[in-house]
């Protein structure tokens, strides 16, 4: 149910509840960035993404990132930046996407994924990311504002890196 802000109520409105989730694109000191090339059941082919997952219950955006970038990759990174927070569907309350820009990223550890797509770790050039992104290959809305959000901060920080 919804109520309407003139007090009308639409009774049977579709609502989905998802947990919120961090959504990172991390960057080496050499300027590569990490994506994964996957399958994703609802897309059909594959796909490429950053890293990213669903927050635990309690857990801040900042950590879930840190944590998801870990687990998936076996990297961590030197500088987090916020890209700001954003409400993946205003109209059906759902989740909020949390999407971070990781600077400095450098192999630690074998990753830990428990991810249930076949999956391939990448590191993809300035120019292989921005073809990528251009020509439709994130193909999830969130992951695509990550990364064309994450380039566009690069250009107005280029000391960032």
């Amino acid at each position: 149910m919804v109520r309407l802000p003139d007090g009308g109520v639409i009774p049977d409105w579709s609502w989905v509840i998802a947990p919120d989730a961090a959504i990172v694109l991390a960057m080496t000191d050499d300027g590569r960035f990490l994506c994964f090339r996957q399958t994703k059941y609802a897309i059909d082919g594959t796909v490429l993404a950053p890293v990213g997952g669903m927050l635990e219950p309690g857990e801040a955006p900042l950590a879930a990132a840190q944590r998801e970038l870990l687990e998936e990759t076996g990297y961590e990174a030197a500088t987090w930046v916020s890209l700001d927070s954003h409400i993946l569907d205003p109209n059906r309350g759902v989740a909020t996407m949390h999407l971070f820009l990781a600077l400095g990223a450098r192999p630690v550890t074998e990753p830990n994924s428990d991810d249930l797509e076949d999956q391939e770790l990448l590191l993809l050039s300035r120019i292989e990311i921005e073809h990528a992104l251009r020509e439709g290959a994130f193909k999830v809305l969130a992951w695509s504002a990550v990364v064309a959000m994450a380039l566009h901060f690069l250009d107005d920080h280029p000391r960032a890196t």
